[in-house]
């Protein structure tokens, strides 16, 4: 669906008398828009908004956010419904074709995901010229943009055949090099992708099984990985996503463009949060001293903040959150745990702070990074990983953004504007008359 005009408003530049009629644009739902594209041409002038918070850079039918009530729907569906009632490469084929696939559709696409898991043998030498303590997001970075050196046929983005099968090998392939990242930096052997088990199954034995040992999917933390992975496929136009479009309007390969969506969310501001919720419990200690850091948030003086605790594009709540709790639950519950500290202290400060009038009356509500923080926790993942497995998951958003981008016909190279700062004209002078 593409938007509407509904209008237009005038606008006078007082000084020089000039004007500019800028069209009112609809979408199917949200906020109306103006259309500034040919402001400079009929005013002189551009607009400024650092961050890009109050522009619209692209139309896109994939993901709609509705901050104020909650709302995230990926193609018009509530992701309540299909994190309760779908799974992650169902809600791939969504987020990439536009509609749900028919039971046939979904086979084909479950089998073309699952014979591209495997990766070039000769990618294994990449691996071998990282350190072995580097950081799993640059082993994940530097791998997935090497990918372009290996896979010729499906560089051609103009070539939808082409754009097709690289989409599906970026989607199986991502998770391997994943779990290959990990793998490598405790030293074990690693785990050549299985075609018997599902993509969550899949993704957790090449992370946790070994050799030695015969290794069984844990149904509860298959579907709470799997869960993880639909939660976090798309939300979209954030920092990475917009960083995809952009690598992307230049017309780089599609290994090249979510290379760059990877790097822009290795920031702790995008994709490190809930591995912030596990530093800020580390650094609570214990449930006595949660009382003393309560009034520590409460203080705006004191910098202390509350990690996973409501969010910037949320006002009111995350709906990815309600789901979340309770898969947390129940991957507690399945695994027994009760005696970990870092997790009864988060169990603890969940409870307070949804009782706590100073939270509920300003909606900061847990939100998705607390629980899947917990979870990750739990089920035995290093914190460094928890960055990887955004990565795992919003793969296939990226992809899907990007594939919509390359089909737009209005799409054009990205160029933002600025508002020049520096030195006016000057003449050079020569150093030895300086």
């Amino acid at each position: 669906m593409s938007s509407t005009a509904k209008g237009s408003v005038t606008v006078t530049l007082d000084e020089s008398g000039k004007t500019a009629k800028l069209p009112l644009i609809q979408g199917s739902i949200g906020p109306d828009v103006f259309d500034i594209r040919k402001l400079y041409n009929d005013l002189g002038v551009f607009t400024f908004d650092p961050g890009y918070g109050g522009t619209a850079a692209c139309e896109s039918a994939i993901t709609y956010i509705d901050g104020d009530q909650g709302v995230l729907l990926y193609r018009g569906y509530p992701i309540e419904q299909l994190a309760e009632k779908s799974n992650f490469l169902e809600v791939s084929y969504l987020l990439l074709n536009g509609k749900l696939p028919t039971p046939a559709e979904l086979k084909t696409f479950e089998r073309g995901v699952t014979l591209h898991t495997m990766v070039h043998e000769q990618l294994r030498s990449f691996f071998n010229g990282f350190r072995r303590d580097a950081h799993p997001m640059a082993v994940l970075c530097g791998v997935v943009g090497a990918l372009s050196a290996f896979y010729h046929d499906s560089l051609d983005i103009n070539d939808p055949q082409q754009r097709e099968i690289a989409a599906f090998r970026l989607i199986a392939k991502v998770p391997t090099i994943a779990a290959w990242a990990y793998k490598y930096s405790i030293g074990q052997p690693f785990m050549y992708p299985r075609n018997d088990l599902s993509y969550a199954e899949n993704f957790l034995y090449m992370l946790n099984a070994v050799p030695a040992e015969e290794w069984k999917p844990n149904p509860i933390l298959s579907r709470a990985m799997d869960r993880i992975l639909v939660l976090h496929a798309d939300h979209e136009q954030n920092a990475s996503t917009s960083t995809v479009r952009l690598a992307g309007s230049t017309g780089a390969n599609p290994f090249a463009c979510i290379a760059a969506g990877i790097a822009a969310l290795w920031g702790p501001a995008h994709g490190g949060a809930n591995e912030a919720v596990l530093k800020m419990l580390a650094e609570i200690g214990s449930v006595e001293n949660i009382p003393a850091f309560i009034e520590k948030v409460k203080d705006k003086n004191s910098g202390v903040k509350l990690m996973g605790f409501g969010h910037r594009v949320y006002k009111n709540f995350d709906p990815r959150a309600k789901i979340m709790q309770a898969t947390c639950h129940e991957v507690l519950a399945e695994l027994g745990i009760k005696d970990e500290p870092l997790l009864d202290l988060a169990v603890a400060l969940e409870k307070i702070a949804l009782e706590d009038e100073y939270f509920v009356s300003r909606k900061l509500y847990p939100n998705v990074d607390f629980y899947s923080g917990i979870i990750l926790k739990a089920m035995g993942i290093p914190t460094q990983m928890f960055t990887v497995l955004f990565a795992v998951a919003r793969t296939v958003g990226w992809v899907s953004q990007w594939k919509e981008m390359i089909e737009d016909p209005a799409q054009r190279i990205g160029r933002p504007r600025q508002i020049y700062t520096g030195a006016t004209a000057r003449d050079y002078v020569p150093a030895d008359k300086r």
